[in-house]
């Protein structure tokens, strides 16, 4: 029986708006991610550029755009965070152990905070043994080293551990190591829906 899950932040808990922040790039002349912006991101979500660097980036494909712009663009794709989500994370806490990882950066956790507030950012992360995000790890899912690391240092068994995400290659990672999966569709399941999936052996 599984007594650990580990969750996924973005689409799982705090609704994520891409579209939104694609359109709100376009209006400052960025015509959707390209090569470049997409590697600088991967290095940005694991520490190993600046806020700054990252920001200034985007600087050279629109030139014309402040500091302060680009971080709202950037911003743009934090969503909702429903509170019924919150509450069934209270209810799971009392019956597993629960770890976040999630594929971040300093700017959106920033915003997040700002966006819901200490009282209820404290009560989300107080639901959790430990959250992981990965720019302090200085690592991303689905890198195998990624999920070992969180096994190892909670002595967690992966025949005993759920992980939670909407992107397949993350949970296809983790399956690989013998983790049980939900591999969340966006749109079609929610998280509160975790006791529907019949093919987990949940308490």
């Amino acid at each position: 029986m599984i007594n650990a899950i580990i969750f996924d932040f973005g689409d799982i808990f705090i609704n994520l708006e891409k579209e939104k922040s694609i359109e709100e790039f376009k209006k400052l002349g960025l015509n959707g991610p390209n090569e470049e912006l997409i590697a600088k991101n991967d290095l940005f979500e694991k520490g190993q550029i600046t806020e700054l660097q990252f920001i200034e980036s985007f600087q050279k494909f629109i030139p014309n755009a402040s500091l302060e712009e680009i971080i709202k663009a950037w911003n743009s794709i934090i969503g909702d965070f429903p509170l019924y989500r919150l509450e069934f994370l209270q209810m799971l806490s009392t019956r597993y152990r629960l770890f976040l990882l999630t594929n971040t950066d300093s700017i959106h956790i920033n915003r997040f905070e700002h966006k819901v507030g200490m009282s209820f950012y404290t009560d989300f992360y107080r639901c959790f043994e430990k959250v992981y995000y990965s720019y302090e790890m200085g690592m991303r899912k689905p890198q195998p080293e990624i999920f070992t690391t969180i096994l190892n240092k909670h002595d967690l068994s992966p025949k005993r551990t759920l992980f939670v995400d909407d992107k397949k290659e993350n949970t296809d990672a983790a399956e690989a190591l013998g983790i049980h999966v939900w591999n969340l569709q966006v749109g079609k399941e929610d998280v509160v829906n975790l006791f529907d999936q019949k093919h987990l052996p949940l308490q």
